[in-house]
């Protein structure tokens, strides 16, 4: 699978790059590139899609955090998968993919039609 060549970002980087740094720090840096960018759907694509996750993510470690014995557990497997997912992402934006997760993806891409 060849990779999607991005178009032009407006920041003036690599289009790849700032999709990468959308997730490098979680949702704040994809909300600063949500803002910023003004031309590229596949960076705004890709900082929705981080300010997303990132959300989600946390709902999660919080509802996990209430649950005394089960949520630990569960929490043991749950961290190292988000460490997994977070680099997966960054790899995959730098590579010029439209990598979509389920329906957080699909959400992603119609609204990064609209801004």
């Amino acid at each position: 699978m060849q990779p999607y060549m991005p178009d032009r970002s407006s920041t003036g980087m690599d289009p790849r790059l700032v999709g990468l740094l959308c997730y490098f720090g979680l949702c704040i840096t994809g909300v600063i590139f949500l803002v910023w960018e003004k031309q590229s759907r596949f960076v705004k694509f890709h900082a929705l899609q981080s300010i997303l996750v990132s959300i989600a993510l946390m709902v999660i470690n919080i509802v996990l955090g209430l649950l005394p014995i089960i949520g630990w557990i569960i929490g043991i497997f749950f961290a190292p998968f988000c460490v997994i997912l977070w680099i997966a992402m960054m790899a995959l934006a730098m590579r010029g993919r439209w990598f979509k997760l389920p329906l957080i993806g699909e959400y992603a891409e119609r609204q990064s039609q609209l801004f």
